[in-house]
């Protein structure tokens, strides 16, 4: 790396002096006042890691006189300062670093050519599940058994800690990877060496999580990506990229009296998911900035990939120093985060005029109302009046195929003369299933809300709601009131600071006092990790066919992610968990009918315990200090005397065993120097045909293994016990287990089939319905190529390279959709596989493909074409033509493909490959 020293300059701070890449000396070619926030750091970016090969002077230029309205058509080449990573994601990505150490040896490299060269840190969040709640043990006991669980994934990492330079692990049951990095990870602003000078520069990151932008509210500029992605970037190969175009929301006004940073993030996802921001940057604005703390901002940038942004990030400015200073960071890296700042033109005043944005979005924080999202997109805002309504209709859409019963709504007020009307469990009782358990009797109903979780970064990184929480359970417990005993509670907090800022104010009792204890420091319920709910509660889930609901402070609720037995799903904020939790009910206006009746024997309305925005404010005054984050952040990647027990070996070569954790991946198999010509794909036949909105999760559920599905099958063939199946997010590193569970989420619907839910296909020739694992197999011994048809917003959700994995493995060489979520488009291309668009108003229904032909795809030109001719042939010889096309986006991707990856393309480039 050589930047140009025309455009440097030196920045003295605190009598330390640092060279830096000057936006200011290229401001005087070029009007940079008008560059968006964003767009100024990828702009130094450039300038910094100039290298004449693949950063040129005409990239920078590029960039410098960006136009806000001119569709992006130019390729630069981003180099993120580092990567970080969490344990699901993390622990293939670490398998597939040592795979490479494998292979680059039979290449005729050196294992230690791959190395991370820059920072890399893994925070295991993941893996904690909700086994024990509603108890003071449950912390203890969870994490107990996630040490017994996780023991190989956890030795692993341990070799990785050992073999790998510049790679740091935050141990388990210390936060979860989001808020650690808001927390502690995140610098602001980079110092370091270059060639004997100290150096200062913007901190940028890629993460293998997809909610890696929640640090975006601090003024960093990052974002998700898939593992493959991630993994070059750590091997110091710069991401290729188009330059954006930058959405700018205006902000004005303020939250009004009882609205929370939650209900705001939920207006902006459906606003801008409506606007349409997919790999577009999304950047904040206006005089409503000095309003919103960075606690709020983080929310907000947590759920960029909700609404499909690639970021969506906030300038530097006083809010980020007191945050700063709150988080306890050091006085020094503050003046230098300020100085920096200022000097490149990237802090923000109250003053500072606006830049040219490509759309602007206007958002009133006035106009925000309580809210919720569900039952299963992020972007489903329902106003909080509406979710009674709300929910009744969808009752209605997923009861359709049930025989009409006495009632199909159930009725909470009538819940006393329902008890009274039977004692047998399980028994159908005016609508709803009678239950008994732990000498309780009850009745579930359609809407009873059985699972109540305050979980995720996207909240609990934030003090205002979650003592908002705590103040709303401390009035509660007041008036008399808990949770239903139907309902599982649980408390994961995404750092240690909260429980001591909760202990401070004794909220965490209060809390407690209502059902919700601790049960861990990690994703839990929001990655699917809720944990079973009581036998009794299942049962009668299933003897009534009910649909019943969560309620989580999440970030996703997709189908089949929360729980398997739960089909409705809501994100809302951690007052409004407790206070469903209060409820046991979506069959219930919070904002006009009671939650229960106090000991009082008085109806308690939602208002009459909601605490006040003043009442939060005080509380939290002085609950907060910078020594509780000094204080749980000083030995952080100590761990404790379990993770410090567990032995791994030194070796720079893993040692892989015969392992259902963690196995070496075939990725690399025959794999030689030279690179195999591509032909055109003829003769393939439709594993899935898809709708619209498949998300990764569809793909690739990271939940709980089926007994009868194939992983579950393959697992008991090891010897597994389904006790210990663990769960598919879990088992990332094993691509036997994996591969069978492609496409194996209980909730998808493959149009192959007539109303048939799950992971199942046709294998056509032979008309026989079967799993899409044993498909993919028998036409795999057949010969036959694969492809996959879907609809709009194909692969939305988590950064999931397993879900481009593992359709690459079941032998799928293209897919075809109307429209790609950013992130699971490029891991297909990172993985080898092909990603098609069908013409704009085109798709399968259109054209009249039904998904049983053959399929012809020609004039690929060896991954150069623009487009491709698709002939699909049907039975009678009857034959449909149509073009699509191809979304290999940059002249560094079609190189990625023709070498049947990024992974491939990086140990070529390792082992002393020169590609044409």
């Amino acid at each position: 790396m050589n930047p140009s020293s025309a455009t440097q300059s030196v920045l003295e701070v605190d009598g330390k002096r640092y060279r830096i890449s000057s936006l200011r000396k290229l401001g005087e070619r070029f009007d940079l006042k008008r560059l968006p926030y964003s767009m100024k750091i990828l702009l130094e970016n450039l300038m910094r890691n100039e290298d004449g090969l693949n950063i040129t002077a005409k990239e920078i230029e590029a960039v410098a006189s960006w136009d806000a309205h001119k569709e992006p058509d130019t390729e630069i080449a981003f180099t993120p300062a580092r990567v970080i990573l969490q344990d699901f994601t993390g622990v293939p990505c670490v398998v597939d670093l040592a795979a490479m150490r494998d292979a680059v040896v039979k290449l005729g490299g050196d294992a230690t050519q791959i190395n991370p060269v820059v920072p890399l840190e893994l925070v295991i969040d993941h893996s904690v599940q909700v086994d024990v709640f509603g108890s003071a043990d449950a912390l203890e006991k969870n994490a107990q058994i996630e040490f017994q669980r996780n023991q190989e994934r956890y030795a692993f990492l341990r070799w990785g800690q050992k073999a790998f330079s510049n790679f740091r692990v935050v141990p388990p049951s210390t936060g979860i990877v989001h808020q650690v990095n808001l927390e502690y990870l995140a610098r602001v602003v980079m110092t370091g060496e270059r060639n004997g000078e100290l150096w200062a520069w913007p901190d940028t990151l890629f993460g293998t999580d997809s909610h890696t932008t929640m640090v975006n509210g601090l003024g960093i500029l990052g974002w998700g990506v898939g593992g493959i992605e991630a993994e070059a970037a750590m091997l110091g190969q710069p991401s290729s990229m188009l330059i954006p175009q930058v959405v700018g929301v205006k902000l004005h006004g303020r939250l009004g009296e009882g609205v929370t940073a939650t209900d705001l993030v939920l207006t902006v996802a459906q606003a801008l998911r409506k606007l349409g921001v997919v790999g577009k940057f999304v950047e904040f604005f206006g005089d409503g900035l000095k309003h919103l703390p960075v606690a709020d901002r983080a929310t907000i940038g947590n759920m960029a990939p909700e609404y499909g942004a690639t970021c969506a990030i906030f300038p530097i400015d006083a809010e980020s120093l007191a945050y700063l200073r709150l988080s306890g960071r050091s006085e020094e890296h503050i003046h230098l985060v300020e100085a920096y700042a200022r000097e490149q033109g990237l802090w923000h005043e109250e003053s500072t005029p606006p830049s040219d944005y490509s759309t602007i979005l206007d958002l009133d924080l006035a106009s925000v109302r309580p809210s919720m999202a569900g039952p299963k997109r992020p972007q489903d805002r329902v106003a909080l009046e509406d979710v009674k309504q709300s929910s009744h209709t969808v009752i209605q859409t997923l009861t359709t195929h049930r025989k009409p019963r006495e009632s199909d709504i159930g009725d909470f007020a009538n819940e006393g003369g329902a008890a009274a009307i039977g004692n047998q469990a399980n028994d159908i009782i005016n609508g709803g299933v009678r239950v008994e358990h732990n000498g309780s009797q009850f009745t579930l109903y359609d809407g009873s809300v059985v699972i109540a979780a305050i979980t995720s970064c996207t909240n609990t990184s934030n003090p205002a709601v979650m003592i908002g929480a705590g103040l709303l359970a401390r009035n509660a417990a007041a008036r008399g009131l808990k949770a239903k005993p139907w309902v599982k509670t649980s408390l994961a907090p995404g750092s240690k600071v909260v429980t001591d800022y909760l202990e401070k104010t004794r909220l965490l009792h209060e809390l407690e006092k209502v059902g919700f204890y601790l049960v861990g420091y990690g994703c839990t319920t929001c990655i699917g990790n809720s944990g079973p709910l009581w036998h009794e509660i299942s049962r009668g889930i299933g003897d009534g066919d009910l649909a019943v609901a969560s309620v989580l402070s999440g970030n996703r609720n997709f189908e089949g992610r929360i729980h398997p037995e739960v089909k409705m799903n809501y994100l809302a904020s951690p007052p409004l968990v407790v206070a469903y939790a209060l409820a046991g009910t979506l069959d219930l206006d919070l904002t006009r009918e009671p939650l229960g009746t106090g000991s009082d024997g008085k109806p308690v309305f939602l208002k009459d315990i909601w605490p006040s925005n003043k009442e939060i404010a005080d509380t939290m005054r002085g609950a907060i200090t910078p020594e509780m984050f000094k204080q749980n952040y000083g030995e952080v990647f100590k761990g404790d005397a379990r993770w410090n027990g567990i032995v791994a070996p030194a070796d720079p070569v893993y040692r892989w065993s015969d392992s259902t954790y963690i196995k070496n991946p075939p990725y690399f198999d025959g794999m030689t120097m030279a690179l195999t010509p591509l032909p055109d794909i003829h003769g393939a036949r439709v594993l899935g045909l898809f709708g619209d909105s498949i998300t990764t999760d569809h793909i690739s559920p990271a939940g709980s293994i089926k007994k009868d599905s194939p992983a579950g099958r393959f697992l008991m063939s090891k010897g597994v016990e389904p006790r210990d199946f663990n769960s598919y997010g879990s088992r990332r590193g094993n691509d036997d287990v994996m591969v069978r569970g492609t496409f194996a989420n209980i909730r998808i619907r493959n149009q192959l089939l007539n109303d048939v839910e799950g992971g199942y296909t046709v294998h056509v020739p032979s008309g026989e319905q079967m799993a899409i694992f044993d498909a993919a197999v028998k036409y795999q011994g057949e010969g036959t190529p694969l492809m996959v048809i879907a609809g709009k917003e194909y692969g939305t959700g988590s950064s999931r390279d397993w879900a481009a994995k593992g359709t690459l493995l079941l032998g799928v060489k293209a897919v075809i959709a109307e429209s790609f979520e950013r992130i699971h488009r490029s891991n297909l291309v990172g993985m080898g596989v092909l990603p098609l668009q069908f013409k704009d108003g085109e798709n399968a229904r259109s054209i009249g493909l039904d998904g049983k032909e053959t399929y012809d795809i020609s004039g690929l030109d060896g991954g150069k074409a623009k487009q491709v001719q698709i002939t699909a042939t049907a039975a009678d010889g009857n034959k449909k033509i149509f073009t699509a096309k191809v979304l290999l986006l940059t002249p560094k991707e079609r190189e990625f493909y023709q070498h049947g990856g990024i992974l491939q393309y990086v140990l070529r480039q390792l082992a002393g490959h020169k590609s044409a």
